[in-house]
């Protein structure tokens, strides 16, 4: 079986459990995804199943992509493709569709998505910083001031400034799956995962 599978964020909601209690879920849209690689030790030296995702139109398909897929046995026009390590392919086969239903209610797992993107943006911001006085003529409210020490006379390395916020690819772990809808292909996952709603999203099981 394959220990995850791709996906879309749809948005947040919430739901209640046996005990009354209220749940914050992410619903994403998990699946179908369809099996477009087998890695096997004997040729690739690891065992690994490449699977695909979402659509893409024709003019969008790359010649390279459109051959690999077509020699995959797969008509549609994946977006995506990522790769699963499995300890045996066996079971899997070339254009093989896989559901949501991979996963069951109760699953511990990692959502790995790319944050929302906020442009260039001040160590306020970007970092919490407390900022400067609001009265008496100060005229520097959110500048990060001085930017080094006069000794060395340069930055240090990692210091934190002003620039790019957002954007980065994250991992969010300890995440539990709190209901399956195989039929809809919608996965909800406890808590906040990366990106925005519509984002692509890949789904692992924790300890596989």
């Amino acid at each position: 079986m394959l220990p995850g599978i791709l996906g879309t964020k749809v948005g947040m909601t919430h739901v209640f459990a046996e005990d009354g209690k209220m749940v914050p879920v992410t619903v994403i849209q998990a699946g179908p995804v369809f099996v477009t690689q087998i890695k096997t030790l004997e040729k690739d030296k690891y065992n690994a199943v490449q699977v695909g995702f979402g659509k893409k139109s024709d003019k969008s398909l790359t010649f390279p992509k459109y051959g690999h897929l077509k020699k995959a046995g797969v008509e549609t026009n994946l977006r995506w493709l990522r790769e699963f390590r499995v300890g045996d392919t066996a079971g899997f086969e070339l254009g093989q569709e896989i559901k949501a239903d991979v996963l069951n209610e109760g699953d511990e797992v990692t959502v790995v998505g790319v944050t929302k993107g906020r442009g260039f943006a001040g160590v306020v911001k970007r970092y919490g910083f407390k900022g400067q006085h609001m009265t008496h003529g100060y005229m520097t409210h959110r500048r990060p001031l001085s930017n080094g020490p006069t000794g060395p006379a340069r930055v240090f390395k990692g210091k934190r400034g002003p620039g790019r916020m957002g954007g980065d690819q994250v991992t969010q772990n300890g995440l539990k799956v709190v209901k399956v809808d195989a039929e809809r292909h919608l996965v909800l996952v406890s808590g906040s995962v990366p990106g925005p709603n519509g984002a692509f999203v890949t789904i692992n099981k924790e300890g596989k």
